[in-house]
């Protein structure tokens, strides 16, 4: 007679109790969190409370308390009052902080006191990568996503927003006082008392929103981007992929290198655009993957004329698309890039074979400029195809070789942007997959800065264990 597996009696008493050892299992990722963890010099990164104080409560040591945020974002638990609860009844968590359960206050402002050690922390992982030879794509690929921030929608104010907010609530003032002078005209029988102090209590509310407004635009005038946040006052609204969508976040930039898709560099800002993070991204990256010529890739939303001669002179080779900006082509007549540039002679040469010679340079939004055109333009058979003015002029960057450059390893390398694209993209993916796909849980930049960077650790150890397996990665860290 077939039988199910027999469970242990919960009363049944064993002569030689079980270890916590025998619940981890010798290849367990938490092993790799309490060796990685052990053998960081917490002191020597800035963490407060190595040394214990001589008087007052014993409190917990940093290695505790870093082990158990390490092991919650690798598991997708990142709320203190959850890692409390998990420090209770979870096996793991109980065998690496060796039963001690910390509450959750404590929890929490340990990640807020030691936010820049912490920092340091997953920039001490990168530099374990580099030692283990998985850094030796000298590529990197550079992109920004948008994370969601605390702050409600509702709780971020420019000025647009409140005038149109404004205007609702006049809107709606007038069609209450219209429902009002309706209730004097009409008998009591159809608008009762309980109504109309309703309709009252309505309005009373809505003109101290009015004058809420007025306090926020208030507010609102001293700061220098004209947007302000109640809840999260570093959040900013941004506008996201999708017309006419947008998120009250953060824009989190990244760099990860092309072989095994590890994240070398990161940075929060609350900047929405990318264009002028090409140059700090690409050197962060230089930096911690320890080379002295660097490819970096990126999409359009990073050309910048500056931000490409920095890496130029840095030693970075940029590889970006040129926005598509010439309201020429749009309109169907010639493009700049029509027009043939000779540098021996300094000039240019147009779809009608004329010489558009240097005539001046000036200098616009910092970038220096010359201006070329031909005396021949008045007269030619096909200036209807190039300008509706009387001559075609065109302007070129002092360092515009550097783009010519640029432009020329892009064509020679048309797969580019569909490496930067399942190399960076794939990343933010699996973090917003961990964070659940809503919204980070700290204020103000400095904080989310350092959940950031717990989440960033967290995908890079689960990436090289993947790689190298739990065993190998442990015997590299005590080599």
């Amino acid at each position: 007679m077939k039988r199910f597996i027999q469970s242990t009696d919960r009363t049944q008493a064993t002569l030689f109790p079980e270890q916590l050892e025998d619940f981890v299992a010798e290849d367990n990722p938490v092993r790799v969190v309490d060796v990685f963890v052990e053998q960081l010099d917490l002191g020597k990164l800035g963490f407060d409370g190595v040394t214990p104080m001589k008087t007052g409560r014993p409190a917990y040591h940093p290695t505790v308390l870093l082990k158990l945020y390490i092991y919650g974002y690798l598991n997708r638990i990142q709320s203190s009052r959850r890692l409390e609860r998990e420090s209770q009844r979870n096996l793991e968590l109980i065998w690496l902080m060796e039963r001690l359960a910390p509450d959750f206050k404590t929890i929490a402002n340990f990640r807020k006191d030691n936010g820049k050690a912490i920092r340091k922390v997953c920039s001490q992982f990168v530099a374990l990568c580099r030692k283990l030879n998985l850094l030796t794509e000298a590529t990197v690929a550079i992109d920004g996503s948008k994370f969601k921030a605390v702050n409600n929608r509702d709780n971020n104010f420019t000025t647009n927003k409140i005038k149109r907010r404004r205007e609702q609530i006049e809107a709606s003032i007038e069609r209450y006082l219209s429902a009002l002078e309706t209730a004097d005209r009409q008998d009591q029988v159809d608008f009762t008392e309980a109504k109309i102090q309703r309709l009252q209590e309505k309005i009373a509310l809505l003109k101290e929103q009015m004058a809420r407004l007025d306090n926020i635009e208030t507010e609102l005038e001293k700061t220098p981007d004209k947007q302000i946040s109640l809840t999260d006052p570093d959040a900013r609204s941004m506008a996201t992929s999708g017309r006419g969508t947008g998120i009250v976040g953060y824009n989190v930039q990244t760099a990860v290198e092309t072989k095994h898709h590890l994240i070398v560099a990161h940075e929060v800002t609350n900047v929405g655009h990318d264009r002028n993070q090409l140059a700090n991204m690409a050197e962060q990256a230089k930096t911690a993957i320890g080379v002295d010529e660097l490819t970096t890739i990126a999409d359009r939303g990073y050309f910048s004329s500056e931000e490409i001669r920095k890496c130029h002179e840095n030693g970075i080779i940029p590889i970006v698309p040129k926005c598509t900006t010439s309201g020429a082509k749009a309109d169907g007549r010639f493009d700049k890039a029509d027009f043939i540039f000779e540098a021996e002679k300094n000039e240019y040469q147009c779809p009608a074979g004329q010489r558009l010679i240097w005539r001046f340079s000036g200098v616009e939004h910092g970038l220096t400029l010359h201006r070329y055109w031909s005396s021949y333009c008045p007269q030619c058979p096909i200036k209807a195809q190039c300008t509706p003015s009387n001559y075609r002029r065109v302007s070129r960057w002092e360092h515009e070789d550097i783009l010519d450059t640029m432009q020329a390893r892009l064509d020679r390398a048309p797969d580019s942007m569909r490496i930067r694209r399942q190399t960076v993209e794939h990343p933010f993916g699996t973090l917003k997959a961990w964070m659940g796909l809503t919204h980070f849980l700290t204020k103000t930049l400095d904080r989310v800065s350092t959940e950031m960077s717990l989440h960033v650790l967290a995908y890079n150890l689960k990436r090289v264990m993947n790689i190298l397996g739990t065993a190998a990665l442990m015997e590299a860290m005590v080599a």
